[in-house]
């Protein structure tokens, strides 16, 4: 229904109170409604479940059709985000936003900064989403604002023209809501939790929830050691979880992205039920280290014993009671991973690499589209890479199999200073900013995200006003580093209390109040001065 369709309907539900609604506007009541297009966290996913299902349509067809997020802690940095690509790029299409559990833990829990082990309230996760919506939602309630505060002037002015192009720009508004790949970890504990949690995380407005393969009592960051993997029929429970969570929530088209933590993870917590060879459970003990049992007195009290490849095995178990997997495995158990995932329940997946390289991701997924052809990942531009020593490396060995002359570098320094102006840093440079492209041509990526950038700038944004407000600069540090770029580049927040919803605050005031308004934005507010 249009703006105009609105009020008119709104017009014939006022006349029908006979009066007794004589002091509501059909204008007033349209711009709210609007203003507040998405009444529930449930609406809210289905809607950015059907974007999600599209642009994975529009990637199958065309794989430069890519789609990327930045990772979030707040809702307030989610907003600006989408509302810095609306202004950049005239649309949010194909750019999402990523909920990271690792930021979780570190930013939001009520323990203080954690490492990411869920050991932070399970609920934070869905209040996370929620607040990001919150604030996305009052993004579109400002940008519409402005626009209805533009629609009253060309009217009092006369200027039919502007109304015509207001009103259009109005009823084609296009919403900052996008989808928000939401990281449930392991799941925090067993099934039923899983299922509990991803409910609530859809009901928050979740259309796509991340769930990885380790153990949820031992979980660990993904870049880190000592992590634990499950076996599939575990993991696999897990899935079906989140997807009858969305169904009974009537989000029938809801994403799961199922993440293997498997190519830097050596230890299982237990071995696979197993009922004849070859089945899942019998392929993944197929990976699990041992000794061949040649005789009984091989085996030593506490020793797990298990058929292997049709000869008895004592696995390799440590004093934690963890079982440890054969060295040089990871690469196949993660096209494992992945096959049973997505012939099991999961729409995408996820692949935790240790370093940024489209050779490596590619050859594992060619070995998955051999099983599951529209194979598609999420994949992780992970801070936790030194991106510029990384593909500094990765030009030297192309340029060391070229046989070109590398008397000039030092591989093992590639990340000093002295390289930074050199041919190879370059185009190493070129190779990073192509990444994204190469590995969604050539790697079967879909999406791709970085988990923690907010993290890491706005250590570096408040590290450099410290530095030069509480030293020298003083107050220049703030107006020249800040303020004065924020008046340049066109940025909202300088009008903070506009920002925070004093406009929109100020306009209820006038519908509820009308002439009798106290409102905030009058020739004395400061805001006026930008």
């Amino acid at each position: 229904m249009s703006y105009q369709e609105d009020i008119k309907a709104l017009s014939q539900l006022r006349e029908a109170m006979q009066g007794k609604w004589a002091d509501i506007s059909p204008e007033n009541a349209a711009r709210m409604r609007a203003q507040n297009r998405f009444k529930t966290g449930l609406d809210i996913a289905r809607y950015t479940a059907k974007i999600m299902r599209d642009d994975m349509a529009s990637y199958d067809a065309d794989s430069a059709k890519y789609t990327q997020s930045l990772g979030c802690w707040h809702g307030f940095i989610g907003q600006q985000k989408m509302i810095s690509i609306k202004k950049h790029f005239g649309t949010t299409k194909g750019r999402y936003l990523y909920l990271s559990g690792w930021m979780v833990a570190a930013l939001r829990s009520e323990f203080g900064p954690l490492p990411d082990q869920s050991m932070h309230e399970k609920t934070s996760v869905s209040g996370l989403i929620e607040e990001l919506y919150t604030f996305l939602r009052q993004a579109d309630a400002w940008e519409l604002n402005h626009l209805f505060r533009a629609l009253e002037e060309a009217k009092q002015a006369g200027d039919s023209a502007k109304v015509s192009e207001l009103e259009k720009a109005i009823d084609n508004h296009e919403t900052h809501v996008v989808p928000i790949i939401a990281d449930i970890d392991a799941g925090f504990g067993n099934a039923e939790a899983t299922y509990l949690l991803a409910k609530q995380m859809i009901e928050a407005g979740a259309c796509c929830i991340q769930i990885e393969n380790q153990v949820s009592d031992e979980k660990q960051c993904g870049h880190q050691d000592g992590k634990v993997t499950v076996p599939h029929e575990d993991f696999l429970a897990k899935i079906n979880a989140v997807r009858y969570a969305f169904l009974e929530l009537g989000v029938d088209d809801g994403v799961i992205v199922a993440r293997t933590d498997s190519l830097g993870a050596g230890l299982t917590q237990k071995i696979a039920v197993t009922n004849e060879p070859g089945d899942l459970g019998d392929q993944y003990n197929s990976f699990l280290d041992g000794d061949v049992i040649e005789k009984a007195e091989d085996i030593n009290n506490g020793d797990v014993v298990i058929k292997q490849n049709g000869r008895l095995v004592k696995v390799k178990r440590l004093a934690s009671g963890l079982y440890q997997f054969k060295p040089g495995t990871g690469e196949d158990r993660v096209v494992l991973d992945c096959i049973t995932s997505l012939q099991n329940g999961a729409d995408l997946i996820w692949i935790e690499t240790e370093k940024p390289h489209v050779g490596q991701i590619a050859g594992m997924v060619n070995r998955i589209r051999q099983a599951v052809p529209d194979a598609k990942l999420v994949y992780n531009n992970s801070p936790s890479f030194n991106w510029t020593l990384n593909f500094r490396q990765q030009v030297f060995d192309a340029w060391q199999e070229e046989g070109k002359d590398l008397s000039a570098y030092d591989r093992a320094k590639l990340m000093s200073p002295e390289y930074d102006d050199t041919e190879l840093a370059k185009l190493a440079d070129e190779w990073t900013r192509n990444f994204q492209r190469d590995a969604s041509r050539d790697a079967g990526i879909f999406h791709h995200l970085i988990t923690l950038p907010t993290y890491h700038t706005a250590a570096l944004s408040t590290d450099s006003l410290a530095k030069g407000y509480f030293g020298d600069e003083g107050m220049l540090a703030y107006v020249e580093g800040v303020q004065r770029r924020e008046i340049r580049e066109g940025i909202a927040t300088v009008r903070h209390q506009d920002m925070a919803g004093s406009n929109i605050g100020d306009d209820h005031k006038e519908f509820f109040h009308g002439d009798a308004a106290l409102k905030a934005g009058g020739k004395d507010n400061t805001m006026n001065q930008f």
